[in-house]
């Protein structure tokens, strides 16, 4: 399996605040989806500029959700920060992908970042995409690298109406979005303890170099997954900890249940990284063996074949004085001993346990 790579751009010598997007561009064009709603009132557009999308807010007063699929439009990124009034230094982030998930307090929003995981149908690997939520007053903004999430549920829940979501504010938006993203964490790892299960049946039945590639890529794939869940602990923490005006303390009891998927999620990815340290152990282990095995069948052959050399090689002898040349019978007596050499030796290695 190859190692996916992907090239970004430098930074390198760029005044900070600069706005660049370090990534690779995955859509053809930015994607903005706006959602209307409060208790009784619910409207979804798919929007073509920034410019609607202002135009839209200034005209209602209940919870606005702007959904920005497509980062490598810094233009786009600018114009929406700069109307919500963002710090330059926080667009920077938002358009530098490979951000290590944090939580910043600002004066007048709040600014998350964090990783979501998705199964890539092509190879079946774990791809890792950066999330990004401004969240000022009634209004939330996440931005994504590409059209596709994990937050369907999330807007069923809010067009239907069912659950707490319309009758909260955007904090409440915020964290039933980064609920999405943990819950979806664990069918990651389920899938991902399915295939370390595959890779320990293989190794224990026919270790060879395209199981030994597997098992490389799910390290990969644990170290990946620690790097960027890990971080997100201390996210939650401090997302707990966080007061008015941003956070309501009505729903900290519903962060603090996030905070427990949170450490459920590490605890499942520490055992899943034990357990493909563990497989390699297993690997090494099934090759020696298979070696001993190999080793063993050559040395049992040999040790046959041993004697029976030391018969042939002394008949073998061009003496003109030794009795067995001439006797009748002599070339049959040689193979019968040799076949009872065989059998008493295969006789006393079953004896032994060593067959």
């Amino acid at each position: 399996m190859a190692r996916k790579r992907n090239k970004r751009k430098s930074k390198s010598g760029l005044a900070p605040g600069t706005l660049l997007f370090t990534g690779v561009q995955k859509m053809t064009q930015v994607d903005i989806n706006l959602i209307h709603y409060f208790e009784d009132y619910y409207e979804e557009k798919k929007l073509k500029s920034i410019a609607e999308v202002i135009q839209m807010k200034e005209s209602f007063s209940g919870i606005s959700w702007v959904n920005i699929d497509g980062l490598h439009d810094e233009n786009t990124i600018e114009e929406v920060c700069s109307y919500l009034g963002i710090h330059k230094l926080t667009m920077e982030d938002i358009l530098s992908i490979g951000q290590r998930p944090k939580i910043e307090e600002h004066t007048e929003y709040l600014h998350v970042v964090l990783k979501m995981f998705m199964l890539d149908s092509v190879d079946d690997t774990i791809d890792d995409e950066q999330l990004s939520f401004i969240l000022k007053g009634n209004t939330l903004i996440t931005f994504q690298e590409r059209t596709g999430d994990v937050f369907d549920s999330v807007r069923k829940r809010i067009k239907e109406g069912k659950g707490f979501i319309r009758k909260r504010g955007a904090d409440y938006l915020l964290y039933a979005l980064l609920d999405s993203v943990v819950d979806n964490y664990f069918i990651i790892l389920e899938t991902f303890g399915e295939k370390l299960e595959d890779v320990e049946i293989a190794l224990l039945e026919n270790p060879d170099k395209n199981t030994l590639n597997k098992l490389h890529l799910l390290r990969r794939e644990t170290l990946n997954l620690r790097r960027s869940v890990y971080p997100l602990r201390e996210v939650v923490s401090r997302f707990e900890k966080i007061e008015e005006p941003f956070i309501n303390p009505d729903i900290k009891v519903f962060i603090r249940d996030l905070y427990d998927h949170t450490i459920q999620v590490i605890e499942t990815i520490e055992v899943f990284r034990d357990m493909a340290s563990g497989l390699l152990d297993l690997y090494m282990n099934s090759v020696s063996n298979k070696m001993n095995e190999i080793m063993k069948v050559l040395t049992i052959m040999a040790s046959i074949f041993i004697p029976l050399t030391f018969i042939a090689g002394v008949y073998g002898m061009n003496f003109e004085n030794m009795p067995e040349l001439t006797y009748k019978y002599g070339y049959y007596v040689v193979w019968i001993v040799m076949i009872l050499l065989i059998i008493g030796m295969l006789f006393y290695f079953k004896k032994k346990k060593w067959l």
